[in-house]
């Protein structure tokens, strides 16, 4: 049994990300272990949910795991824990565009057969929330919509407003949140600034966050809701039994300009026998001591330019290691930072390639084609990803490309690199997994 419920919104914007990550806070604070789960493939939110929750991050993606593999991934992720606080995605029934509502967050809710909590952001209207959420609940009869909470609210009276003209439907409010100029998180480009990049003040309000929650949300109510989900019969999803051979290590980047990379790939890695160690860098200028392969997940290089710029002995230490046939995968960020410049200041200079910022970004879901035999795949294999960036890469491809997709090649490739703008969760293809290990022992050996 996993107790579980989504958190949803009529759209982005309505305060559904800090509603949950507070709920998870304020859960925690009196003694529940919680998992937080994302619908989608974003990083950024669960980056908050595990310091709330102090549990690894996790997605629950159709098209980038599958389907089958989204009851076997909530039930794995939120092992041992007594509650499990999904995080929708957009509005309650925005999907991938033209999919009529695929990997939306009613598509999982659906897939999990967990109740919905609906977050409204109600400080631009009053009774026009009840005919909002009417609409919600009778939209879609196989989504169960448990409850809403009312967010942004300006007075007793504006709410007194609001409970009187949902009465009548009988969806419960479940709370009601009045404005808090304390409760902030702020942006850039691409949403909400990752809570690695700024710990010390995310660790500092996640309290505030909790204690406001905890004042103006019926928690036993939200409990009761997350226990009333019919029991889940699928086998947790599992990375495989750990290899009892000998082990090897994989540097991956991390710190404040690489915030993200999934939880799976790290478990999936490591029943492979391939030990993933940090190193940041912004600080160190040195790889991690026996480390036979490298990996280069999400983040914001480009908010971290002049540091990763200076650090020059790591700079040359990496691309020196690439070029020696070292293992590396680079994903997004990591791309732009094995580049020979980004925005005209040196990079790594692995990829005989030049990155910059540009005003327009590129978000959504990838069907790609593997366009090589290379370090992560054969030639012609296929996988589903997701491209999240404001940058772009001259040229967009190598001689050896990584991917096609769209009728175009991306990316720098060969059986040691695999450097790409896409994310790819592994969980959902573990065969990039298993290959990427496979290079690692074999550099290790020698």
């Amino acid at each position: 049994m996993v107790a579980r419920v989504v958190v949803a919104a009529p759209g982005s914007g309505h305060g559904k990300t800090t509603v949950a990550t507070g709920l998870m806070a304020a859960l925690r604070s009196r003694g529940t272990a919680v998992s937080g789960h994302k619908v989608g493939p974003d990083f950024i939110d669960p980056s908050y949910h595990a310091m709330a929750t102090g549990r690894p991050a996790r997605n629950l993606d159709p098209f980038l795991q599958g389907e089958h593999r989204v009851v076997p991934l909530l039930q794995h992720g939120s092992s041992g824990a007594d509650v499990a606080v999904v995080e929708g995605v957009m509005g309650l029934f925005d999907g991938a565009l033209g999919t009529d509502g695929y990997a939306s967050t009613a598509h999982v809710a659906r897939l999990i057969d967990a109740p919905v909590v609906l977050v409204v952001d109600a400080s631009a209207a009053s009774r026009s929330v009840a005919a909002l959420v009417l609409g919600f609940a009778r939209y879609d009869p196989d989504i169960e919509l448990a409850g809403v909470i009312l967010n942004k609210l300006g007075s007793q009276r504006h709410e007194d407003e609001i409970r009187g003209a949902l009465a009548p439907t009988g969806i419960p409010v479940l709370g009601a949140l009045r404005r808090s100029d304390d409760i902030h998180a702020p942006s850039r480009h691409l949403g909400l600034v990752p809570a690695g990049e700024r710990e010390a003040d995310a660790r500092e309000l996640l309290p505030t966050l909790a204690d406001w929650i905890a004042g103006g949300v019926d928690l036993d109510a939200v409990v009761r809701v997350a226990r009333g989900a019919r029991p889940l019969t699928a086998e947790p999803w599992s990375p495989g039994e750990v290899d009892s051979g000998p082990r090897a290590v994989v540097a991956a980047a991390a710190g404040e300009a690489f915030t993200f990379r999934y939880t799976e790939t790290v478990e999936l890695l490591a029943a492979h026998g391939v030990d993933v160690v940090d190193f940041d860098p912004l600080r160190d200028e040195a790889l991690p001591p026996e480390c036979a392969g490298m990996y280069f997940g999400g983040g914001f290089p480009e908010a971290h330019l002049e540091q990763l710029s200076a650090n020059e002995p790591l700079r040359t230490a990496i691309g020196d290691a690439v070029a020696g046939g070292m293992p590396a995968v680079a994903e997004c960020a990591g791309l732009l930072y094995l580049c020979r410049e980004l925005d005209g200041l040196p990079m790594v200079g692995a990829l005989d390639a030049a990155a910059h910022m540009t005003r327009r970004g590129a978000l959504g879901y990838r069907t790609a084609t593997a366009a090589s035999d290379n370090l992560l795949a054969a030639e012609g294999d296929s996988a589903r990803g997701h491209e999240f960036h404001r940058t772009v890469v001259e040229p967009r491809a190598g001689a050896t490309a990584a991917w096609r997709w769209n009728g175009e090649p991306e990316g720098f490739a060969s059986p040691t690199l695999h450097a790409s703008y896409l994310h790819v969760h592994w969980a959902g293809y573990p065969e990039p997994a298993r290959t990427f290990a496979e290079a690692v022992h074999r550099r290790a050996a020698r």
